[in-house]
């Protein structure tokens, strides 16, 4: 039965190397996707994207899911029910009065804002990761940097384009909680905070305020604004997509990985493990402490939740599967990706559980968590008769979630937080049962994925979209999202005793190469 176009829901997320758009159902089923691939750069130190590239890949990825359309169902679209834009968390895009961008943007990836981070800790006493937008804030105005005295606008990257298709300067709760620490009560950034910043920088006589810079904070299913004519004309190239299209609030790849998987009640989380990682555990009640390797963010309605964050997931699990597709195109074969990605996913639950020894550190960047301020990919091992491609593919699996297992840990033993199921999706999960296994092994809880977690944070923004439209008269969030769930197909691995013991030794062998690690820092 052909779907009613105008009252599907399109979401479009900006991740780390793909910008995807899915376009979803009545029954929240995805009918139509488009992506456009891309990748960051690193400029002068900085890991960027141009805003050039973020408008056309936007346009592109928009362009495809149109053509999908029209391949299906004979006709490109003309408007929808609602959609909604995510994107990377974190992150520094500042603009002047006029709008124009003052310095490249700054991603989540990079860990150039240390000092600020930590003094920013201090001064709140809560937790400022190096990511977070007021720490780029920060560590620009430690470093004197003259662009700051002209900044009259502060947000995302999910803002930014919100901003670029309604003209409101906006964010969801939980694209908000990873810019500046928020406050459940008032539903804003938290105004203690605020006030804390405005005096810590009042010697710099800066013509701004804080919040003033800052985007406006909405929870889930209030009304964004609207695509107006010149974002109808950015989106689509054609001139076929009409303004006037409602917008939920634009929300960061966190709030849209909790959606995704439902994981958005205490005892709850989530996983999202692709080129980078991060977990995602929605708290029965505040943390006692501050903690630098966890970050405090919210829900897109408001609940507190940790997370716990690794730069870095599968970059390295990938060069080394395209290492090995060389070698296959060497011997004269053709090097199937698709098919070389699962063969050696599966052959890892063949290795020993511990590896044999072998041990893996996938850090293409530096990792708070664990102190590493570089990245150094590295390998080792021990001598023996451990080194089959079994344990060599078991060891890079461990090393891909290792540090966020190290995080993870804190929570539980410090803070004793309590997770009845965690829910997982990215490409770490793509091959059937094989992340999933490894994953609940490593952390001692079951771990679960659904069918429609292939389509991850977009699916979770289009889910927000659908909110908005669709809800009841005081329909919650979490109501709403419960009878989406409700009949979903999901699958479980649950800990293997001796999968779990063997992660426990990798670990320990893992911890003891940290020093090694950390002095391949200082390589050039």
């Amino acid at each position: 039965m052909k779907p009613d176009l105008e009252q599907a829901v399109l979401g479009l997320e900006l991740g780390s190397t793909r910008i995807k758009a899915v376009l979803i159902d009545e029954n929240h089923r995805p009918i139509a996707s488009g992506d456009y691939a891309w990748k960051n750069k690193l400029e002068n130190g900085i890991w960027t994207y141009d805003l050039e590239e973020v408008i056309k890949g936007v346009r592109a990825c928009y362009r495809a899911l149109a053509d999908d359309v029209e391949k299906k169902f004979g006709q490109r679209p003309r408007r929808f029910a609602a959609m909604g834009i995510s994107g990377m968390m974190h992150g520094y895009l500042v603009f002047d009065k006029a709008g124009e961008l003052l310095v490249p943007f700054r991603t989540w990836r990079n860990t150039i804002t240390g000092q600020a981070a930590a003094e920013l800790t201090e001064q709140f006493r809560f937790n400022i990761p190096q990511r977070w937008s007021i720490a780029h804030l920060y560590q620009a105005i430690l470093n004197r940097e003259k662009h700051v005295k002209d900044v009259a606008l502060l947000t995302t990257l999910s803002g930014y384009i919100h901003l670029r298709l309604t003209g409101r300067n906006v964010v969801g709760v939980g694209e908000a909680s990873g810019m500046f620490p928020y406050d459940r009560e008032s539903g804003d950034f938290s105004a203690a905070h605020v006030e804390r910043f405005d005096a810590l920088v009042a010697d710099r006589d800066f013509p701004w305020k804080l919040r003033d810079i800052l985007p406006g904070v909405l929870p889930a299913g209030a009304p964004a604004g609207v695509l107006t004519a010149e974002g109808a004309a950015l989106l689509d190239e054609t001139g076929l997509l009409e303004p006037g299209i409602p917008l939920c609030p634009p929300e960061g790849d966190a709030g849209t990985g909790m959606v995704a998987t439902g994981a958005v009640l205490p005892r709850t989380g989530s996983i999202s493990a692709g080129t980078s990682s991060f977990a995602l555990l929605v708290l029965e009640r505040e943390l006692k402490g501050c903690y630098p390797e966890i970050d405090v963010v919210a829900t897109p309605a408001g609940r507190p939740t940790a997370l716990v964050h690794t730069n870095t997931c599968t970059s390295d699990v990938d060069a080394w599967v395209r290492l090995f597709g060389e070698f296959y195109e060497l011997m004269g074969q053709k090097a199937d990706l698709g098919e070389l990605f699962p063969k050696l996913f599966r052959k890892a639950l063949e290795g020993e559980p511990d590896c044999g020894g072998l041990v893996s550190f996938n850090y293409f960047s530096g990792e708070p968590v664990t102190g590493t301020e570089t990245g150094r990919p590295m390998f080792a091992r021990l001598p023996g008769e451990g080194f089959t491609l079994a344990n060599f593919m078991r060891a890079q699996l461990y090393g891909a979630i290792a540090t966020l297992k190290l995080g993870i840990d804190l929570l539980v033993e410090q803070e004793h937080v309590e997770t009845d199921r965690l829910l997982g999706h990215g490409g770490f999960f793509k091959t059937e049962g094989v992340g999933r296994q490894i994953m609940a092994d490593a952390l001692g809880v079951p771990i679960s994925t659904m069918t429609t977690a292939g389509e991850g944070g977009p699916w979770g923004m289009a889910l927000l979209a659908a909110y908005l439209c669709r809800k009841g008269e005081g329909e919650t969030m979490e109501d709403y999202l419960e009878k989406v769930f409700s009949q979903a197909d999901s699958q479980t691995s649950r800990p293997d005793p001796a999968g779990s013991a063997g992660f426990q030794a990798y670990i320990r062998r893992y911890v003891a190469c940290l020093p090694a690690e950390r002095a391949l820092a200082a390589m050039e």
